[in-house]
């Protein structure tokens, strides 16, 4: 999943830009193509500007109030995302920078990402050398929980001191 991401991100995803720069071009000519990227850019900028400084403040509320600030994180690390994606010259890559830094549609992004962000962990723990042992993983309220018969392994020994 992440190689065809990254396949994507690197190789299909600038052939579209470049095509859909020609596009525009040939409809609205070249100095207005480049005109709107401008724009777009600028525009981009003073939002993600405004944005960050909102999340900067909401952070600092939910650190202030002793609450994990769980949600201000993620919507911090998407304006930082959309703030790359608009600096990059291209429509397609701006759209999706406006979809991670816009507050209307931030939510949606923040809960995509966190689907993925869920599957890419359940997909490494699967994966992990440890896996037979149990569940690698344990949700916070199951913490101070003992932990289901049959499912740890104990060691018994002792311990020497070579004093």
């Amino acid at each position: 999943m992440v190689r065809l991401l990254l396949f994507l991100a690197f190789l299909v995803v600038p052939v579209l830009e470049i095509w859909l720069l020609i596009q525009v071009g040939s409809v609205i000519g070249g100095w207005a193509t480049v005109g709107l990227l401008l724009a777009d850019s600028l525009l981009g900028a003073w939002i993600v500007r405004r944005e960050g400084r909102r999340a900067w403040r909401s952070l600092q509320s939910a650190l202030q109030t002793g609450r994990m600030p769980d949600r201000e994180l993620a919507d911090g690390g998407l304006i930082l995302v959309g703030g790359a994606l608009l600096l990059t010259p291209g429509f397609v890559t701006d759209i999706l920078g406006f979809l991670c830094v816009l507050p209307f549609t931030r939510p949606f992004m923040r809960r995509l990402g966190s689907w993925f962000f869920a599957k890419r962990v359940k997909a490494m723990a699967a994966a992990s050398p440890y896996a037979h042992l149990g569940v690698p993983f344990q949700r916070a309220d199951d913490a101070g929980a003992a932990p289901a018969p049959g499912t740890s392994k104990v060691v018994h020994g002792e311990v020497l001191r070579e004093d």
